[in-house]
């Protein structure tokens, strides 16, 4: 299934609305609740109000040798503190000794501490309760009452339920919402606009390219593009670069491979026909269409190879192979051809040498190598081969001793298809051994190197150098 595309927008979007609005809700629940307390220290005053106007009616009275408070209030008198219809206030004034005076009865009994952080002058101490399964807010105040009598400490109890102060926390809230959704608001639409203007160039890239046509690679304009973008605009131009000289290059290899096969073709048609009028001998007939048939196999087959490396090139997932054990194979499979040719051969190849190549990679770079210096040489000329490591590169030199590279060869050495006629047809290829052991090479980031070798002012070979890095043996 295909993974949907991420938009830059919601991500913004989410990245930015998600932690303010997880902000709002924190804020909110936070103000809420300062709200409650703010509402609280508002009527708390007018609670305590109530409970002082309950006291100043207070009376110390004697009965029976035992002193008393008494109490003549009316819960009309509690109405001037009442600020509204939605609220209910309730009340109980006890004695000295904790009986009943005044008030309602069925109360329940106050709380026995007051808050070490009173800030009113009087002993008054506030709290939550429930009263007739209400919720409340109690004041508890500690009256001192003194007469004639005698003198005393009465407690008053007043009682609010808490419909006006949760209105009052509320109706804060929802101001304070509103105000919050409209930042949110705004937040979201700055976020829209200043993306929409901000991907303003991605779009015009987009479209520049969608109206190209598909043989257009040149480079994009990014003179007006902002400096975020620069980079892939640098990576792009430069990949299409990159791909402008791949698709050239195989324009060329592909015309150069046309007119190379055609010449094998028309020389195999040629000789065909020759065979059919009986301009020459059958057996010779058959010998040069074979010796045709071979070159023009040998050229497939090192156009199959090209293009098996740019394969090898993309495989990300590349084994570890012994270079040296792949020499030793390829000296064995050509040791015929270097005793056809009556080479002094010696072979070099000391320790294990792994690198991080396929095996059949390092075949083809050998063969061509070896298989060239073989073509080269003269006949009982010498032929040296080894390969020799040190801690961090493997170097497999091959030294012939052929006529080395001519001057005009050297500036086109490894293109496809350069060879060098001095030695004569026989012995001039295709063109495409070097080209092969270079993208090798380069596949492998290696390195080759030609180099005539020369004594008393003239050239005795060729030394053919190849460095390979090695892979560890733990790797």
């Amino acid at each position: 299934m295909k993974r949907r595309a991420t938009s830059l927008r919601r991500t913004l979007l989410l990245g930015i609305l998600l932690p303010v609005f997880g902000y709002v809700v924190f804020n909110t629940v936070v103000l809420y609740r300062q709200a409650l307390a703010a509402a609280d220290t508002a009527y708390d005053r007018t609670l305590l109000a109530t409970a002082k106007s309950l006291g100043e009616q207070l009376q110390v009275t004697s009965q029976g040798g035992e002193v008393h408070v008494q109490a003549t209030v009316l819960y009309s008198a509690l109405e001037a503190f009442e600020a509204d219809n939605r609220s209910r206030l309730f009340y109980r004034v006890s004695g000295f000794q904790g009986e009943m005076v005044s008030g309602f009865a069925d109360m329940p009994a106050p709380r026995r501490h007051a808050p070490s952080d009173n800030i009113y002058a009087a002993l008054v101490s506030f709290y939550d309760d429930h009263y007739r399964d209400m919720p409340v807010r109690m004041a508890v105040l500690l009256q001192p009452v003194a007469g004639v009598q005698g003198q005393g400490m009465a407690t008053i109890q007043v009682a609010e339920t808490l419909e006006l102060r949760e209105t009052l926390a509320r109706q804060i809230l929802v101001d304070t919402l509103w105000r919050q959704a409209a930042l949110l608001a705004v937040i979201a639409f700055v976020v829209v606009l200043v993306v929409q203007r901000a991907t303003r160039p991605v779009r015009d890239i987009s479209r520049a390219l969608a109206s190209r046509s598909e043989n257009d690679l040149s480079p994009l304009p990014g003179q007006d593009a902002p400096r975020e973008l620069l980079p892939l605009l640098d990576a792009t131009n430069q990949h299409m670069q990159r791909l402008s000289q791949l698709l050239e290059h195989q324009k060329r290899f592909v015309r150069d491979t046309s007119h190379q096969l055609r010449t094998p073709l028309a020389v195999l048609k040629t000789q065909v026909q020759s065979a059919r009028r009986g301009d020459v001998e059958p057996r010779q007939a058959l010998d040069e269409i074979a010796h045709t048939v071979d070159r023009a196999t040998e050229l497939a087959n090192q156009m199959l190879a090209l293009a098996k490396v740019e394969q090898l090139r993309q495989d990300r997932d590349v084994p570890v192979s012994d270079w040296a054990a792949v020499v030793r194979a390829v000296a064995l499979d050509l040791s015929a051809l270097i005793a056809e040719r009556s080479l002094d051969f010696a072979l070099d190849v000391g320790q294990a040498a792994p690198v991080r190549a396929h095996e059949w990679a390092l075949r083809e770079l050998t063969r061509n190598l070896l298989h060239n210096a073989i073509k080269h040489s003269p006949p009982g000329g010498a032929l040296r081969v080894g390969l020799l490591s040190d801690e961090r590169t493997a170097a497999l030199i091959v030294r012939d001793s052929g006529p080395g590279i001519a001057p005009a060869l050297r500036e086109r050495l490894f293109q496809p298809f350069a060879t060098d006629h001095r030695a004569g047809p026989s012995l001039s290829g295709s063109g495409l051994g070097l080209a092969i052991c270079r993208e090798i090479v380069q596949s492998l980031g290696g390195q080759i190197e030609l180099d005539n070798r020369a004594d008393g002012g003239s050239v005795r070979g060729l030394d053919a150098t190849v460095r390979l890095p090695l892979t560890p043996a733990n790797a």
